[in-house]
């Protein structure tokens, strides 16, 4: 039963938002921007609602991979973390369109809601902090995933959540590696409207 679950998420997960919509609009939009089928690039190249479709879709994935688990192995919470990571492998490497997907933030986060609720307090800390002073998403998106170790540690969690955090943490920062490759080249795209907190400390200090 565990496998055909860890499977179902896995294909639950592969199922794009941002190409699912694309399709109703005539576009991919991995055509355009950076190339990427997620949520950031459909804010930048498609508008808000385009994008607010994508990461309801996106993070309704990771919530229906949760509770599949959930509800046939309710005794095994292991098997939710691994359904919920399964998703997220879908949703960056989609069977449905050719293996290339998002980043997995979104289908992540839909599955915490779920299997780690406590956790989201702080990853949303460190996103949005990170956010407000750097403008970088991508680096808010990593420092976000690595937080799940520090919640680990904070909660107590066993081997079954330090593996799921550390899993976690490794494959969205494998995923944004293009985005720390541009970071570290200078070339990495800034929503310089988030950055508001560095540029207020920007501004004291000047």
């Amino acid at each position: 039963m565990l496998w055909l679950l860890i499977a179902a998420a896995y294909l639950i997960g592969s199922v794009s938002g941002s190409l699912c919509l694309g399709k109703l609009r005539g576009v991919d939009i991995r055509n355009f921007g950076s190339g990427n089928a997620g949520g950031t690039n459909a804010l930048r190249t498609q508008g808000v609602a385009f994008a607010l479709g994508v990461v309801l879709i996106d993070v309704g994935k990771g919530l229906l991979a949760a509770w599949l688990a959930q509800h046939f192995l309710p005794a095994h919470h292991e098997a939710a973390f691994a359904c919920v990571f399964a998703a997220v492998i879908g949703h960056i490497w989609p069977l449905w369109h050719g293996f290339r997907g998002g980043k997995g933030a979104a289908t992540l986060v839909g599955g915490l809601i779920l299997v780690w609720p406590q956790a989201l307090l702080l990853l949303f800390a460190v996103w949005i902090l990170c956010l407000l002073l750097t403008g970088y998403v991508g680096l808010s998106t990593v420092l976000a995933a690595i937080s799940l170790l520090l919640s680990a540690a904070w909660s107590g969690a066993d081997a079954g959540m330090w593996c799921f955090a550390a899993a976690s943490a490794l494959l969205l920062t494998y995923s944004h590696r293009s985005n720390l490759q541009r970071l570290r080249a200078g070339t990495e795209n800034r929503f310089e409207k988030a950055r508001l907190l560095g540029r207020l400390l920007s501004a004291r200090r000047g």
